[in-house]
């Protein structure tokens, strides 16, 4: 199965980025779910918890940001964060 290349970035510094099978976010709009072949998307992020998963039950970035956006294209995602839960970033910064 196809893989998703995803980059995880605050602010302030790259938070993850890596290869990655699905991916969950919170937009204005409601969670949505990225998988590899998701059709284009610009999104804006809402507050709630961004989630990065490299195979079922495996999930490698769980972290609570505060909005921001998501862009997705050709199986590249990118999350663009205002900020991110502190604790979340640094349990999942070995990841």
């Amino acid at each position: 199965m196809a893989e998703l290349n995803v980059e995880l970035v605050a602010a302030d510094r790259k938070v993850w980025s890596g290869a990655a099978r699905e991916v969950s976010a919170p937009s204005a709009d409601g969670q949505i779910g990225i998988l590899a072949g998701h059709t284009p998307l610009l999104a804006v992020l809402r507050p709630g918890t961004v989630k990065v998963s490299t195979a079922p039950g495996q999930t490698v970035v769980e972290a609570r940001v505060s909005g921001g956006f998501v862009s997705v294209d050709s199986n590249v995602v990118t999350i663009v964060v205002d900020e991110i839960d502190e604790a979340a970033d640094r349990e999942n910064a070995s990841a």
